[in-house]
């Protein structure tokens, strides 16, 4: 409706060409400031062209990006899918800032990133910045920023469809569209997946429990923009998404879906502004089952039959005229999320006996101010933040489904806190050399799901703590970027972050037994609680280069990251030892051949060994992998694609259970498709 009535309030002008594009659809330009950060773009060709078709692998291009585990959203559970870079570690929750046209993506519950929310072909280009705290883009970036850009017409075209059948009888079928209408223009996009799935537990370790995986998931997009007149337009956005998973054993469903809507009014000229105001909803459901130690038979242990959630907010920003080589921004936002946790636990003979229902409402509201100097070859930036943000109305209910009194009816204490952050940098170019230096502090307060949902994988339990406390970050990082030659780019960034107040999964105790907030757990599981610990400190290297010569392009990056705990008290067992999930040589490549419409790639991903587990007990083995793409055109509009992931059939190494059972990543998948391209 909203995309609707914008359309017909834009003017049809009989002098305007039909191929002429009158708005942008775009936010605020970038301030020039962010020279001094380290800042890499992926450009839309990319976007189109990896062998997955997934926003997840895209970013892998960027060596440091990482999810908790190494597995796509095709075969991972949901909750491990949060990002984050610079070897911070983590859960399922991002630490890094996920935005789509200026608006929050993370989930508003658990933090973690619907990726099949995402096709990358309606996407113009992805802008990642690592590192540089909270600035203007909101709170959250303790690892940097990811920006998602929406594709206009002129990027899209006025139609494009693809579809292809891939290994384990899969589908992947998309439709993207365009037009320009008068001085405005509208987008959609959808896409729709499949597949059987794979075995998700290696082949020496399977049992008759074990089967293949199968998914089934789907999106789509609509996007208006209007001029307003007076360099002012108009911009709305409606989705939405569906997505089931299955964990490759009876009793492990995964339902989640969504919706999302915004509005944002953006100026430009003069006085520049922006106003956004957005809403999300969500509803997640897993179960959670137990495997025999032969493996021939799976129990149910955990049903988190419905965990809804709701995110609302905006943001205002002015962007006055100051003259004299100055650019500035100020403003403000808010962010409400709101969810709990709805499960049935504790199983006697196949049957539960408990109910739980967890949950509460988290909110953070913000001041920020960003300048921007530019003199010469000299760029000088400074930003700050002030934010207030509360956690409230948290509670955790548990029942016996038989009837009766409560086992557990507590209310937490609701809290609130300021945190003051900010950035500065400076930015020198001298000739084909530009020297950037940058130093920030940045925060993130708990999601709701650490704050409330407990988890299981495998036998292992992990119960949630509703008195976590913000993480604080401080980082400090020196760079340089080099351009010998037009075909040619090279930066590198060194830094030093340390995250104070870390959060993560503390092993407190081996099983069997019961355990607060989880139940039961076996003689082959370990108990673990979400625990604040003293800090999280890095160390790394980033490199990151691009030659491009006529049809031919190479690109490469990598990441070097020495990540350390620092722990004391219950957690003093984990001092000095490695984050979990945490890869210490990350790198990626990928060398190019397109004329036109026909082309080829392959692209080379590497990652380092890195512990399963807090107390670095579980070692995943690291993995190289190849992909590639090729593109054959048949007709003006009519392409033919083949697709390989994982050429190799690699071992990709994606979790290790408390009994030493491993979980792998996709295998080796072989994609044969059509692309057709309304000319």
């Amino acid at each position: 409706m909203i995309i609707g009535t914008l359309l017909l309030a834009a003017p049809a002008l009989a002098q305007t060409a039909p191929d002429e594009i009158v708005v942008t659809g775009r936010g605020l330009d970038a301030p020039p400031g962010d020279a001094a950060y380290d800042v890499v773009t992926v450009e839309r060709e990319r976007l189109a062209g990896t062998a997955s078709n997934r926003l997840e692998d895209v970013l892998h291009d960027v060596a440091g990006v990482a999810q908790f585990r190494r597995s796509d959203s095709r075969s991972a559970h949901p909750t491990s899918q949060g990002v984050t870079l610079r070897g911070l570690g983590g859960n399922a929750s991002s630490r890094a800032l996920l935005l789509l046209d200026g608006v929050p993506q993370a989930d508003p519950f658990g933090g973690w990133v619907a990726f099949p929310a995402y096709l990358p072909d309606r996407l113009a280009a992805i802008r990642v910045t690592r590192g540089g705290g909270s600035g203007y883009a909101g709170p959250g970036a303790l690892a940097g920023t990811i920006e998602l850009t929406s594709g206009t017409p002129a990027d899209l075209g006025p139609l494009q469809l693809r579809a292809a059948y891939g290994s384990r009888d899969s589908m992947d079928a998309s439709a993207v569209g365009s037009a320009t209408l008068g001085q405005g223009f509208v987008t959609i996009a959808g896409q729709y997946s499949r597949g059987d799935g794979f075995v998700p537990i290696v082949e020496d370790q399977r049992g008759p429990a074990d089967r293949a995986a199968p998914y089934e998931q789907a999106s789509l997009a609509l996007r208006g923009v209007v001029d307003m007149g007076g360099g002012a337009e108009l911009q709305a956005n409606v989705s939405g998404f569906t997505d089931r998973r299955d964990r490759g054993l009876d009793f492990t469903r995964i339902a989640s879906d969504g919706a999302d809507a915004s509005i944002r009014l953006v100026k430009r000229g003069g006085w520049g502004w922006s106003a956004l105001a957005y809403v999300q909803t969500r509803q997640f459901a897993s179960g959670f089952a137990s495997v025999d130690d032969t493996r021939s038979a799976a129990a149910p242990t955990l049903d988190q039959y419905n965990v809804p959630a709701t995110g609302i907010g905006g943001r205002i920003e002015l962007q006055p005229p100051i003259g004299g080589g100055v650019t500035l921004r100020l403003g403000s936002d808010v962010r409400h999320v709101s969810g709990r946790t709805q499960e049935r636990y504790t199983y006697v003979a196949g049957a539960p006996t408990r109910r739980r229902v967890a949950g509460g409402e988290s909110s953070t509201i913000g001041g920020f101010l960003d300048a921007s100097y530019e003199a010469g070859p000299l760029t000088l930036s400074a930003g700050g933040r002030l934010d207030r943000w509360t956690i409230a109305k948290g509670s955790l209910v548990e029942r016996p489904l038989a009837g009766g009194a409560a086992l557990t009816d507590l209310a937490f204490a609701d809290r609130s806190g300021t945190e003051a952050t900010g950035r500065i940098g400076a930015a020198y170019a001298a000739g084909a050399v530009t020297l950037r230096a940058a130093a920030y502090r940045g925060w993130r307060l708990p999601t709701l799901n650490e704050l409330y949902r407990p988890f299981r994988v495998g036998a292992d339990a992990t119960a949630a703590n509703a008195a976590l406390d913000p993480e604080r970050l401080t980082g400090a990082e020196i760079g340089l970027d080099w351009r010998p030659a037009p075909a040619l780019t090279f930066r590198a960034t060194g830094y030093w972050n340390r995250l104070d107040d870390a959060i993560a999964n503390v092993t407190l105790a081996s099983g069997p037994g019961n355990f607060p907030g989880v139940g039961f757990v076996s003689a082959a599981g370990v108990y673990r609680q979400r625990r604040n610990l003293d800090a999280v400190e890095a160390r790394g290297v980033e490199l990151d280069g691009r030659f491009e010569r006529g049809p031919v392009s190479l690109s490469a990056s990598y990441a070097f990251a020495d990540s350390r705990v620092h722990a004391s008290g219950i957690a003093a067992a984990l001092d000095g030892l490695r984050p979990a999930q945490t890869a210490q040589h990350q790198a990626s490549a990928t060398l190019a051949w397109r004329r036109g419409d026909l082309g080829a790639a392959i692209t080379a991903r590497y990652a380092s060994p890195q512990y399963e587990d807090d107390q670095n007990s579980r070692e995943l083995a690291d993995a190289l992998t190849f992909d590639a793409a090729a593109a054959l055109p048949l007709t003006r509009s009519l392409t033919a694609e083949a697709r390989a992931e994982n050429i190799a059939d690699a071992r990709v190494e994606a979790g290790i259970s408390g009994p030493g059972v491993i979980e792998r990543a996709t295998p080796r998948t072989l994609w044969l498709g059509l692309r057709y391209r309304l000319r």
